[in-house]
């Protein structure tokens, strides 16, 4: 996916780092009270291993300057920075998910679309769902409404670890992911994770997988919504290359994936996120359909 080389971008609703938000429930439970979020790529793992706790904060004087770093870069991002950029590239695909959601989201369910902040961090960063660090990997927090996310993540465990695509279009998959959690705590479905935990038609697998498909219905109407006040998109066609490294992607943070990779057995009763044959179902669905209907996985048949 390539965005149109012209023009600045709007970096409002964007910001490099940050701590000391105000405390709140997360999404899900854990093992002695540690809170967790939507977290979009791990599984089955104590979440204070991952760094994210509900006590505690991070390590403000480490982080100042990186939090500073990261602002200043993207202040600086332009469109074609985008094409390049991995930092660029997020700040971008969050104003093109502004575009589609603030246009479909009307017309398609009669609820005005209200945009997430967006961090980008470096290291650990305080939320209002707990500190967290790098090792959680991106995630939305439903207690602050914002979405976090550390750029180093993409080299480092999607693609090295975990077998991901490394281009520009799965990046961008993965933050309209973490949107549409952000969608679902507007819809009001967001709790289902934590009435039904664990398992392979669980309410979590389902919350999960929802999110997949409206990640593809960006990617459906990202190509052809103009921005605000032009009459071109954001974003140029998709190509079949585009197609398959996000579906590369979704395969590769499957649960059943994952466990392999961790050199653990296939184990269906565990699973939060769904298989890797069931969230490049759900993305195709979402990507084909274009519709907030087709994606109800609730009633779906799983």
């Amino acid at each position: 996916m390539t965005f149109r080389q012209n023009g600045q971008l709007d970096t409002s609703g964007v910001s490099g780092g940050g701590g000391g938000r105000r405390r709140g429930v997360a999404v899900g439970g854990g093992v002695g009270g540690i809170a967790i979020v939507l977290i979009a790529l791990f599984l089955g793992v104590d979440p204070s291993q991952l760094g994210l706790t509900e006590g505690g904060t991070t390590d403000q004087g480490a982080t100042t300057e990186s939090a500073q770093q990261i602002q200043q870069h993207i202040d600086q991002c332009d469109l074609q920075q985008a094409n390049a950029d991995t930092t660029c590239r997020i700040v971008a695909t969050t104003e093109s998910l502004e575009d589609v959601w603030t246009a479909q989201l009307p017309q398609q369910v009669g609820v005005d679309w209200i945009q997430p902040h967006t961090n980008i961090f470096a290291g650990g960063i305080d939320t209002g769902c707990g500190a967290a660090t790098s090792a959680v990997g991106p995630f939305y927090c439903p207690a602050d409404n914002e979405v976090y996310l550390d750029p180093s993540f993409f080299d480092d465990v999607l693609v090295q670890q975990l077998g991901g695509s490394g281009d520009g279009a799965s990046q961008m998959y993965v933050v309209a992911h973490e949107f549409g959690h952000h969608l679902q705590t507007m819809l009001g479905d967001i709790q289902r994770s934590q009435q039904d935990p664990a398992g392979p038609s669980s309410g979590a697998v389902r919350v999960e997988l929802q999110a997949d498909c409206y990640a593809g219905l960006w990617a459906h109407f990202a190509t052809s919504t103009p921005a605000p006040g032009g009459e071109l998109p954001l974003l140029e066609s998709l190509t079949e290359r585009d197609v398959n490294g996000i579906i590369q992607t979704a395969e590769a943070i499957g649960d059943d994936h994952i466990q392999r990779t961790g050199g653990a057995r296939v184990d269906p009763s565990s699973w939060t996120h769904g298989s890797s044959e069931m969230r490049r179902q759900w993305f195709l669905t979402g990507y084909r359909e274009g519709s907030v209907q087709a994606c109800d996985t609730f009633s779906a048949q799983l």
